[in-house]
């Protein structure tokens, strides 16, 4: 079953941001945030359930139907945080709940540690915050990030000869999804051309960042959360471990672990109970 949805964008600093919208224009908004190379079909699963709710889905920079960054720069979180804000104004929503998954649960956190009073609730799908680096290896990890960045540049990957092909490695990627969470998110994530089909999101989000955050600093911003906060993670995932530490800096926190892979809320049961949880949080807001 396929929800109706309407796509448009907007832009910042002159680089087009795409958006998809469900469900009616009265509902509760919800800004949702996608995971690493994905894209706003993401939710497409979650917006079946998710019927009163206004569904609002943005295409990280890179990602989708969004803009590249020019000259291969870099991606960092804290500039899809500064979209997510921009798209607020766009909206002009001055109090949302915020949905994100993998990456977009940590540029979620992040939104809501700087600006908690906007943020009514916070929904978190195997994430909570970008990856956390001890304070003392930071300077090494600069540095290995210049060198393979150095090696990197210029660097394109191979067309897919066709659609299917490009499902099949999908599935069986380091994050596995089923053949329909692929078609939903290659649907929007290819682009068809001379030489076969090839990835719209651009190769330099496979590079290393330069700049990254220490825990101390992670820890902070999830203090700031006054919000009540739902996460969600997969039972066994190596994400969970990796958080399990930072949790009691949460003030309010629900944690409920589900059988399932990284993409939980494109498999159909799970789907359905992140989505209940959803709307009974929001009825009782």
């Amino acid at each position: 079953m396929t929800v109706a949805y309407k796509d448009w964008q907007f832009k910042r600093h002159g680089r087009v941001l795409a958006v998809r919208e469900w469900g009616p224009a009265t509902g509760a908004p919800i800004i949702a945030l996608h995971g690493w190379l994905d894209n706003v079909a993401s939710f497409s699963l979650l917006a079946r359930n998710l019927s009163r709710v206004r569904l609002i889905a943005l295409d990280f920079a890179g990602h989708g139907f969004s803009d590249h960054l020019s000259g291969g720069q870099s991606y960092y979180s804290w500039d899809h945080v500064a979209d997510v804000y921009a798209l607020l104004d766009v909206l002009a929503l001055k109090r949302v709940a915020l949905l994100g998954h993998s990456l977009g649960a940590g540029v979620a956190s992040l939104l809501a540690g700087a600006f908690p009073t906007r943020i009514s609730h916070l929904f978190l799908i195997d994430g909570l915050v970008p990856l956390t680096y001890p304070e003392d290896d930071l300077p090494t990890l600069m540095a290995k990030a210049l060198r393979r960045n150095a090696r990197l540049s210029g660097r394109s990957l191979k067309p897919y000869d066709s659609f299917d092909q490009a499902v099949a490695v999908r599935i069986n990627s380091r994050w596995p999804v089923n053949e329909e969470a692929a078609i939903h998110l290659l649907e929007r994530g290819l682009r068809r051309t001379e030489q076969g089909w090839v990835w719209r999101s651009d190769i330099a989000l496979t590079q290393p960042s330069l700049v990254r955050m220490s825990e101390a600093q992670l820890r902070t911003f999830l203090q700031h959360l006054t919000m009540p906060v739902l996460l969600v993670m997969a039972k066994g995932g190596e994400e969970l471990a990796l958080i399990a530490p930072l949790l009691n800096e949460i003030a309010d926190l629900t944690l409920h672990t589900l059988i399932g892979s990284h993409h939980l809320h494109l498999e159909h049961e799970p789907a359905k109970l992140i989505s209940a949880w959803i709307n009974e949080r929001l009825v009782e807001a």
